[in-house]
């Protein structure tokens, strides 16, 4: 209820007759249920709606235009308002003005700053109000098309900017890509007014710009899905808005570990991108050869890649080209020549070093999988490190965590049970806050071989079988390699324990479920719902390739390898917290509400929720109290 007086008293006459939970679930239809105030109160004062109603008429006619106009945004800057709001009735130099006058009467708030630039939003009281009157007004559907449009070509700016050579810089791209991000509520908002208003185009190329931010984020399922609504009456499109659509599509399916569908999305857009002379031809040759690289159709994917290589560079998409080259150094160092590998993958870093980060990481990334192959083991920590810095400046979760599965890798090998331990700890967690179930499988994996070297058979052999199971449920069985290495780990279990009780804790650790066995893993006796993980499953990129060799992310990069782990049960689970998420820990220890956190950081309610969410994901927690006992325990900075 946004912290609203008569609102909260209005519901909270409501519970003579249903309980909190009842009415939490009808606050969708707020204005119905909050419709019996005291009947001696002034007449605005019975209903809110007859509150909001009062307010709205105390609005000069500009203002009452602008504050329902607003009602298509989930949060908006200046420009935004300016462009999507002003016409003949409000030109766009009386927007600010206006604004103003609508934050003085407390019906816009504001949210927080962006890259300088202040950022607003309306409580969801008047949000639902003003886009009633907005419905009434007759203008709705011209303001919500003016609003995708706006959202379409700033988002296919930012791309036009992001994988190009020479400037924008690397930290002006982060903040072009973090201005996205931050409007991904109301890029649903756009996508979902093209699917209503059947723009299918529209639809598509709003999709192609928001891909990044969904790989980025481990949001892969929530794109496929867009993309999959759209591509379904997408028959009489264009082949150079269809070709790339498709390519696109395949990108998010590798993602998901779906390779048929990336095959057939790569044909298809392969033979459109053709016809249309549209560049991401290359980009569709670099997933068929990851395809069939995966597949162990090593002959075709060699050739794959070259012709991928060589049409990039007659493209001049140095992106594409950089990728393509970091996929033959990755198909080479399966084949184990590793000099080769490591000369291809300078190429491609010399393609892509002055372009986008997130080639650069990948690099790092195979590069680091070599320098531990040839068992060079401080340099693959300063790949992998390289790697980890550039992925955290954008939160490319899935990433780091591979990244943190590579260094723990590095720290198993030297005996640095601690690192790997710590390494893996924050690498599970963020894959279970994504919704990766392999890379899940895999850091179970990882701990599996981590006990077994610290000596406690027992939580190996349970582990194990929670990964074997994990693994199926995604339909990704162990290979002969990974049911090796997973049988190397039984072995000592077997021996030191005997066969029936090494079998019976398999079948324990089979019983267990993902978030169960992740808990278990990492030391973590708290339950945590299922549901604070948020996202759905999303495939992750593979990480160690299953005959021991380097995987292939989609990219390109050897992918780093799960490593075995040990010890005996989990101290506290070290912190993957940002300094924000601190912060507000330290608040809510001090007893302050969500509102009173938003007040005193001056941000929002929602933001400050967000930041709970996670932090209650990141710590394996449930409620708010775990979070202040937490922060309690830890050390304080003069101690």
């Amino acid at each position: 209820l946004d912290g609203m007086p008569l609102a909260i008293e209005l519901a909270a006459a409501r519970v003579r007759a249903l309980s909190v939970e009842q009415i939490a679930s009808r606050l969708d239809d707020r204005f119905r249920l909050l419709a019996s105030g005291d009947r001696t109160a002034p007449p605005r004062q019975k209903t809110l709606r007859a509150a909001v109603d009062w307010s709205y008429e105390l609005l000069s006619e500009p203002e009452q235009i602008l504050l329902r106009r607003l009602s298509v945004f989930a949060g908006w800057g200046l420009d935004m308002a300016e462009q999507v709001c002003a016409d003949e009735q409000i030109p766009a130099g009386m927007v600010l003005d206006l604004m103003a006058a609508l934050i003085d009467k407390s019906l816009v708030t504001f949210d927080h700053e962006l890259r300088g630039e202040s950022r607003y939003r309306l409580l969801d009281t008047i949000k639902e109000y003003a886009a009633s009157r907005l419905a009434a007004s007759g203008e709705e559907d011209a303001l919500r098309l003016r609003h995708r449009d706006y959202l379409l070509r700033y988002g296919e700016y930012v791309v036009s900017q992001a994988f190009v050579r020479g400037a924008p810089s690397w930290p002006e791209r982060v903040a072009l890509y973090r201005a996205i991000t931050v409007d991904l509520a109301n890029y649903r908002l756009a996508l979902a007014t093209s699917l209503r208003h059947g723009d299918t185009a529209e639809g598509l190329r709003m999709c192609g710009a928001m891909r990044n931010p969904w790989v980025t984020h481990g949001d892969v399922t929530e794109g496929a899905g867009w993309f999959d609504r759209f591509l379904a009456t997408s028959d009489g499109l264009p082949p150079e808005v269809r070709g790339p659509a498709l390519v696109f599509r395949g990108d998010l399916a590798f993602e998901q570990q779906d390779y048929p569908t990336v095959q057939r999305c790569a044909r298809e857009g392969l033979d459109l991108c053709r016809e249309a002379g549209d560049p991401h031809e290359a980009g569709a040759l670099r997933l068929l050869a990851v395809a069939s690289l995966r597949a162990g159709n090593l002959a075709e994917a060699v050739a794959r890649i070259d012709e991928a290589v060589d049409t990039a560079h007659k493209l001049g998409n140095d992106w594409e080209e950089g990728l393509a080259l970091s996929i033959k150094a990755a198909g080479l160092a399966r084949l184990g020549s590793l000099r080769e590998a490591q000369r291809i993958y300078e190429a491609a870093l010399d393609v892509l070093r002055d372009n986008n980060g997130w080639g650069v990481a990948q690099v790092h990334v195979g590069r680091g999988g070599i320098a531990r192959a040839r068992g060079d083991h401080q340099a693959a920590i300063r790949h992998y490190q390289g790697a980890l810095s550039l992925y955290q400046e954008i939160d490319a979760r899935p990433e780091i965590a591979r990244c943190l599965a590579g260094i723990a890798s590095v720290a198993l090998i030297q005996g640095d049970l601690d690192l790997c331990r710590a390494s893996l700890t924050e690498s599970l967690a963020l894959s279970l806050a994504t919704g990766q179930r392999l890379p899940v499988a895999r850091g179970l994996e990882a701990f599996a071989a981590l006990e077994a070297q610290a000596g406690d058979a027992v939580r190996a052999a349970r582990l194990a079988g929670a990964a074997l199971e994990l693994r199926s449920a995604a339909g990704h069985p162990p290979s002969a390699g990974a049911g090796a290495r997973l049988e190397d780990l039984l072995g000592p279990a077997r021996r030191s324990l005997g066969e029936l009780r090494a079998t019976a804790l398999l079948e324990e650790g089979r019983a267990m479920g993902a978030d169960e066995a992740a808990r278990y893993a990492m030391g973590r006796p708290t339950a945590v719902p299922a549901e604070a993980y948020g996202a759905t499953p999303a495939g992750g990129w593979p990480r160690p390739a299953e005959n021991g060799q380097h995987a292939t992310s989609q990219h390109g990069a050897p992918a780093a390898a799960s490593a075995p782990p040990g010890g005996a049960g989990g101290p506290a689970v070290p912190s993957t917290l940002t300094p924000r998420e601190r912060e507000l820990a330290t608040l809510i220890a001090r007893g302050l509400s969500n509102r009173a956190i938003a007040d005193e950081l001056v941000i929002s309610q929602a933001t400050v929720a967000r930041h709970v969410a996670n932090m209650l994901t990141k710590l394996g927690f449930s409620s708010r109290a775990q979070i202040a006992a937490w922060v309690a325990r830890q050390p304080r900075p003069d101690a």
